[in-house]
């Protein structure tokens, strides 16, 4: 390994922040101030340099989080501490897009530009006005779909403490409800009707922020009122504590862990796989097969992986379940871990979620505190503990694979299948990665029991699936419905506008319906067979108000902007794509028609060759939009 370090030197606070993660350094060679006789005669190498590798983003977190953004110096500091390559590191840091390697502003206030804000009439970041100490950048989707607009106001600073992944000292979501103003002129959100989740941000001209009183709107929605005895899912959202362990465990909480542990492993599995459970995250893949898969192999340990980086524009039901319920979450990755033998769980939690951070950091001390989390859960026998690790801004970690690569603290970059993670996964050994609502699903399976569970929904799409709503709708929100409810059931429920253009479902990578075909039915069948996808339940009801071309537009710049440029087709493609769509922005017929082309050839080409789903979808709403809306006749 060569590790060439430059002569830059961290700062007093720099170094602070990287020593709150990972203790005083041992000697010189890790950066300590003084070198002694025995640092002559010390050494650390081979495995025991490379197991630290995988605390290379929790440590540019705290770096980022202290100073908000990276030095040189900072950077080669922790390296040392590491004993990580700094040209390594300099490729990961520079890989996410919440990490700055430029000084910038402490307080920076990112406004979303994506395709949910963009309906409700986001402004461009250059509308925004200035204030002293304060940067405004334009951000993909924040997840806070059913604010929209949002912005994310993040200030630098505070002591991070010794967590082993420090949140930054202030670091807020919001959304419009009125436009608030600084003194400075700096608009913080946007003059908007829509409903006002959060608080809106007001700049204060020493830079700090402050919250106004909470609306109260929980942003859950249903079939009935959250929290009501129709709902699964969603039914303690908002009505239960999710800072209160014995709130959750009043309602119904740790209920199937018990029953789970009276099963056994092995009868856990069969209830899941009986149930017909299918991932949520979009590929639909039996959950049951994938714990099977993973319990059954000889290499040892077995990893659990929560995948919370829910990044695909128009996506926020994982954030209002980790939120409204936590402990919900931290009981059913117990059930998984104990069904495929593994000791150590990873909740991967996306970058943009403070709240959810603090909220889950909170459920999981409270755990393990009560013996619901370490050596022995519930007097079990059955040791399991959940670290969080936070991700940095980066769409193609929702991939499972790039998720690995991210926690071990390499680019966050997909991986060659086969193997799969099954049998090689986390750190190489095999692993089961399910997202958020998958695993919650797991309650009420063992709760209800599998048959009860399966008679909900239809046959092939079973139990309860979540939809996030967003867009040209009175009420936007996270709804539980049945698998087999149609599109028009779902609409009717949010209240879409009388303009209604188009329904993009499944988010950037899914596909655009139209006004006529609200009869779809929101199963993972239905909506294949309508030529269309489910995805992870995105819905984004778009009216006549909206420039189509421009919509499209911008899904293409997400996905060139969140390529990770592994792979030539992706990489190319994508840029090409851009590139056409902005030639014929303003023409249609004839004059596009050459264009149009290009973009299929373009568009096959991803699809075909690809070594992710970034790649391979990257053209499907735009192909959509063409065939099924004729945005350029």
């Amino acid at each position: 390994m060569d590790l060439r370090f430059g002569d830059s030197k961290p700062t007093d606070e720099e170094r602070d922040a990287v020593d709150a993660l990972l203790g005083a350094p041992e000697s010189a060679w890790e950066g300590a101030d003084d070198r002694s006789d025995a640092d002559l005669r010390w050494a650390r190498g081979g495995r025991a340099a490379r197991k630290r590798r995988d605390l290379l983003l929790p440590g540019l977190h705290a770096l980022n989080d202290r100073v908000g953004w990276i030095s040189e110096g900072g950077l080669g500091y922790l390296c040392r501490r590491l004993t990580v390559p700094p040209a390594e590191a300099y490729g990961v840091a520079t890989f996410y897009s919440l990490f700055s390697l430029k000084p910038r502003a402490r307080t920076v206030v990112r406004v979303c530009t994506d395709l949910a804000c963009a309906v409700r009439g986001a402004r461009e970041p250059a509308e925004f006005g200035s204030a002293e100490g304060v940067e405004v950048e334009g951000s993909p989707c924040l997840g806070l779909c059913e604010r929209a607009p949002a912005v994310w106001v993040v200030r630098a600073g505070g002591p991070g403490g010794a967590s082993p992944d420090p949140a930054p000292s202030r670091n807020r979501g919001s959304a419009p409800d009125p436009a608030p103003q600084t003194p400075e002129g700096l608009t913080c959100s946007s003059t908007s009707s829509s409903p006002s989740w959060g608080s809106p941000l007001l700049l204060k001209s020493s830079g700090e922020f402050e919250d106004e009183p909470r609306s109260g709107d929980s942003g859950v929605q249903g079939r009935q009122p959250a929290g009501a005895p129709g709902l699964i899912l969603l039914r303690r959202a908002g009505v239960v504590d999710p800072g209160s362990l014995d709130d959750y465990r009043a309602h119904g909480g740790y209920v199937a862990l018990r029953r789970a542990f009276a099963l056994g492993p092995a009868e856990v599995i069969r209830e899941v796989t009986d149930a017909g459970l299918l991932g949520r995250g979009g590929a639909a893949f039996p959950t049951g097969r994938k714990w099977q898969a993973t319990a059954s192999q000889p290499d040892h340990p077995h990893y659990l992986v929560c995948n919370a980086d829910e990044s695909e524009p128009g996506t926020f039901k994982d954030r209002v379940l980790m939120e409204g319920d936590p402990y919900a979450l931290v009981e059913s990755m117990t059930i998984a871990a104990y069904a495929v033998g593994a000791s150590h769980g990873y909740l991967y939690l996306r970058g943009e979620y403070p709240q959810a951070l603090r909220t889950m950091e909170h459920a999981i001390t409270q755990a393990r505190a009560r013996g619901l989390l370490g050596d022995d859960i519930l007097g079990q026998g059955f040791a399991f503990d959940i670290e969080i690790r936070r991700g940095a801004g980066a769409y193609i970690c929702g991939e499972e694979t790039a998720l690995f690569n991210s926690i071990e603290g390499y680019r966050g970059e997909p991986r060659a299948k086969p193997p799969f993670p099954v049998e090689k996964g986390l750190f190489g050994k095999p692993t089961a990665a399910n997202n958020v609502e998958t695993l919650v699903n797991v309650l009420p399976i063992l709760t209800m029991g599998a048959q009860a569970y399966a008679a909900i929904g239809t046959p092939k799409s079973t139990g309860p699936k979540l939809f996030c709503v967003s867009g040209a709708v009175a009420r936007p929100g996270v709804y539980e419905l049945p698998f087999g409810a149609t599109l028009g059931d779902l609409l009717g429920l949010a209240g879409p506008a009388d303009n209604l253009r188009a329904i993009l479902l499944g988010g950037a990578a899914g596909g655009f319906v139209r006004p006529d075909e609200l009869d779809i039915p929101l199963t993972f069948e239905g909506t294949r067979d309508a030529g269309t996808t489910l995805g992870s339940g995105v819905v984004l009801a778009i009216d006549d108000s909206v420039p189509l071309p421009r919509l499209l537009l911008r899904v293409a710049e997400f996905f060139r902007d969140e390529s990770c440029g592994q792979c030539v087709p992706c990489r190319v493609g994508t840029v090409r794509q851009e590139e056409a769509l902005h030639r014929i922005a303003d023409r249609t017929g004839a004059a596009a028609a050459d264009d149009i082309a290009l973009l299929r050839d373009v568009g096959q080409a991803m699809r075909d060759a690809s070594i992710c789903g970034l790649g391979q979808t990257a053209w499907n709403a735009v192909e959509s939009a063409i065939d099924r809306l004729g945005a350029y006749e």
